[in-house]
């Protein structure tokens, strides 16, 4: 089997521990951690661990069985990136002299639809969402006009399916 992206959703109580314990399950299985984000979910008290791997179906399918495994855990799913609508995020800082002083600058920003957050003497900032490969081509573009210092936000997902666990959680915690 190939390795592939996927991106696992893991509904539950977020308890302390249980993303060390999440964290140990691909550990055992040698298996990177590529983005990670923890968020309110759309149910109350329910939290959203969004988890991103590139690695077999298989492995993904077994590393989700142990998951649940898990007493807080409600429910979790995985989508290979066909079967969801996702973003990321990244902050850029750059030197404030080269928004001036190279017009290459200027059709970078303009061209990968990014925002200037902030200006200041020294340095300016740049925030882009968008899928991973737009924000790694805009990280090469800056590349050779210097970063100062460059961040990216773990993956948020939504499923283009609907979510069988709203329903069930929308059930359980409203009785």
């Amino acid at each position: 089997m190939k390795k592939e992206w996927f991106t696992i959703s893991v509904y539950a109580e977020n308890n302390v521990g249980l993303l060390n314990r999440i964290s140990g399950i691909f550990l055992k299985r040698h298996i990177n951690i590529e983005s990670l984000n923890v968020s309110k979910s759309e149910i109350e008290n329910v939290s959203k661990f969004t988890i991103v791997v590139n690695t077999t179906e298989d492995w993904t399918r077994k590393i989700v069985q142990q998951i649940e495994k898990q007493i807080e855990v409600i429910k979790a799913f995985f989508h290979d990136d066909d079967e969801i609508i996702y973003q990321e995020s990244a902050l850029f800082k750059v030197a404030s002299h080269l928004l001036f002083d190279e017009r290459q600058i200027q059709n970078i920003i303009k061209e990968s639809n990014s925002q200037i957050v902030t200006v200041s003497r020294d340095f300016f900032v740049l925030a882009k969402s968008g899928r991973r490969h737009e924000i790694d081509e805009m990280h090469e573009a800056l590349l050779p006009y210097g970063i100062m210092q460059f961040v990216r936000s773990g993956r948020i997902a939504v499923s283009k399916a609907e979510m069988p666990i709203s329903k069930l959680l929308k059930n359980f915690y409203q009785d």
